[in-house]
């Protein structure tokens, strides 16, 4: 009988010390994954400013707010792409926010699950148009309306404003930050519907027990529920505004110049790399475009830093004010 017993304990020592082995396997196999992407993000990085030092050197600070781009006298800045960059990723903001909260109600909220789910699978599909067919669409048919009946209604009626004044053209800042909303919505709308969909019942159900009506539920009880979901959704379409390339480069004008007004041609930090990186004859040149997209790694990572922050300061809030 003891023999038995010592039999038995000795196969569940080994038994447990496989499971162990197993685990301490995983956890360093799921830490490698991790660390290589740590690790890919930093080499990156690394590469970027020991490639952007020639013109870091040379232009020190500077380099971020002065508007000159003359290839010719070898002299950069990267202000007016900075600025072009963060317009036209307004503008995209300002128009797909509001849409892309109105689609995910109405996923979430409004429709039958029937045409929820038909509905849902067509805004997925906008993810999956290719840039370069938003462009060429942007250059044949979108640009050209935006020119004849929106700009030009813009303009008639608020011209005295410097963002609406100036020439109607068919490309411009306006018509990219128009393309990249229509370009983000499908990524902000996706994620606050699933934010949407994981309120629990209990929270609805709660509003309409007192006698709330569908829009009273959904702004008491939804929308709070699910406000730091609504904030990284936000803020993923807005990384996905700024390093878009193809189709902003072929509709915003490629014009390496600051103007108040919305209609006029201007270019992104992303736009002007692709379009400029072929044609650069001078190593400071390189070093410049490189050094355009070190400012483009470093505003997308600050974005996310933002994002966490307000996450987290909003699951604290919430937090707080439940207890």
């Amino acid at each position: 009988m003891a023999e038995n017993v010592a039999v038995v304990g000795r196969e569940t020592r080994r038994r447990v010390r496989v499971r162990l082995f197993g685990d301490r396997v995983f956890n360093l196999v799921t830490l490698g994954l991790a660390a290589i992407v740590l690790i890919l993000l930093f080499a990156l990085a690394i590469a970027l400013i020991v490639d952007a030092m020639p013109a870091i050197r040379k232009f020190g600070f500077s380099f971020l707010v002065t508007s000159d781009w003359d290839p010719v006298n070898d002299l950069y800045g990267a202000l007016p792409f900075i600025y072009g960059t963060a317009v036209s990723s307004a503008i995209a903001l300002a128009i797909a926010v509001p849409l892309s909260l109105g689609v995910a109600l109405c996923l979430s909220e409004m429709a039958p699950d029937w045409l929820s789910r038909r509905l849902g699978f067509l805004v997925d599909l906008l993810a999956a148009i290719p840039s370069v067919v938003y462009g060429l669409w942007a250059i044949f048919v979108l640009g050209p309306w935006l020119r004849d009946y929106v700009e030009s209604f813009l303009g008639t009626y608020l011209g005295f404003l410097p963002i609406f004044a100036g020439p109607k053209v068919a490309v411009g800042m306006f018509s990219a930050g128009v393309v990249l909303a229509i370009m983000v919505i499908p990524y902000i709308s996706s994620v606050c519907t699933d934010v949407f969909r994981v309120v629990p019942p209990t929270q609805r159900e709660a509003a309409l027990a007192l006698g709330a009506t569908k829009w009273e539920m959904v702004r008491m009880a939804v929308l709070p529920y699910g406000l730091s979901g609504i904030i990284g959704a936000i803020i993923l379409g807005l990384g996905r505004a700024l390093g878009e390339t193809i189709a902003v480069a072929m509709v915003i004008g490629n014009s390496p110049q600051i103007s108040a007004s919305l209609f006029a041609p201007a270019a992104t930090l992303a736009s002007v790399i692709a379009n400029e990186f072929a044609e650069a004859t001078s190593d400071l040149y390189v070093s410049s475009l490189i050094a355009l997209g070190l400012v483009l790694l470093g505003l997308g990572i600050v974005l996310n830093v933002i994002a966490r922050l307000l996450v987290a300061a909003v699951a604290r809030q919430r937090f707080d004010s439940s207890r």
